[in-house]
């Protein structure tokens, strides 16, 4: 295998590697936010949605994760949009939102909503709860998160690793969303910048995180998730095919990825937690999509510079994705 990436300076990991073995989920599809978010393509603008004549005419069945009537919903090319539509069924604001879930009402990250919704799938739509403020100290380096963002602005914990500085404070739990750390505002920040600023605290020092915690039904009150390690692929959709979610251009109908697509997906989105602190499968179909017809992992680290250049991947990062999707090929899983 070829070694010469040297296309630029090697930039460290954002989160030390906090799972014991190597590394679905994330939303990365969302409209830029005022640090310079635009989903999976980075911080570049993407096109205006197109006109509704053109958007797929699907429609989509929905209940808030709490309790509600069930509302439907169509006609929407993003996730912010989806937002509004959900926001709109429910007279809601927009900016109640958090996340969504596919055919459950439990806050399982598992079964995160991200680029890909089937088409017979059932929407949960989770809404902020309780606010809450609380004092961290950072004994360790690594905190034991695992972050992830709605792709609207939100960004939220995904996974509380067993043992870690953040698993003994039972206020912190499973789909809390990050509002401010020491004070400053995230609303609007990716999940990348999230893990960036945690990592970056000073070890040894006491820091404040303000945190949202989702509305919760009678039946989850007592439920504090670590989010555990996936059982299975990315999660989808049950339905014939997929609709796939896209922060430029239309979303598009498309059949449901192939074996090797979702092992090199899970594999990849495995190596984003590992390597970064974040998980995030619309991110990682992308670079899937991206190394899938690379012939070496200089090609596959120039796509990456082009296309992703704003997360400043590290080369042993790139190595392991170009491996694990030649894994995948081979039927290696």
């Amino acid at each position: 295998m070829p070694l010469g990436l040297g296309r630029r300076k090697k930039a460290p990991p954002l989160v030390e590697n906090e799972e014991a073995e190597p590394g679905r989920g994330g939303l990365g599809v969302g409209e830029p936010g005022p640090l310079g978010g635009g989903g999976v393509g980075g911080p570049q603008m993407g096109l205006p949605p197109p006109p509704p004549a053109l958007r797929p005419r699907l429609v989509f069945h929905t209940q808030l994760a709490h309790g509600s009537p069930t509302g439907r919903i169509e006609g929407f090319t993003n996730v912010k949009e989806l937002y509004g539509k959900i926001a709109e069924a429910f007279r809601l604001p927009a900016a109640e939102v958090m996340f969504c879930t596919l055919n459950t009402h439990k806050v399982d990250m598992d079964k995160l909503l991200g680029g890909q919704i089937g088409l017979e799938d059932f929407i949960f739509a989770h809404v902020k709860g309780q606010r809450k403020e609380v004092e961290v100290f950072k004994s360790e380096d690594a905190l034991g998160l695992t972050i992830t963002d709605n792709g609207a602005g939100y960004a939220f914990i995904k996974r509380i690793k067993e043992g870690s500085v953040i698993d003994h404070i039972q206020l912190i739990s499973v789909g809390d969303m990050i509002e401010a750390i020491n004070g400053q505002s995230l609303l609007g920040c990716r999940h990348y910048e999230v893990a960036r600023l945690l990592k970056e605290l000073p070890r040894g020092r006491t820091f404040t995180l303000k945190l949202t915690e989702p509305r919760k039904a009678f039946d989850m009150i007592s439920i504090r998730s670590g989010g555990g390690r996936p059982s299975s692929g990315p999660q989808m959709g049950t339905g014939r095919g997929t609709l796939r979610l896209r922060s430029r251009g239309p979303a598009t109908v498309e059949d449901l990825p192939s074996a090797f697509e979702e092992k090199a997906i899970e594999k990849v989105d495995d190596l984003l937690e590992s390597y970064m602190g974040i998980r995030d499968t619309e991110l990682a179909a992308t670079m899937v999509e991206l190394g899938k017809d690379k012939r070496n992992p200089d090609e596959l680290a120039e796509a990456l510079d082009e296309r992703l250049g704003d997360f400043a991947f590290p080369d042993e990062f790139v190595f392991d994705v170009w491996g694990a999707i030649g894994d995948a090929k081979v039927g290696r899983y």
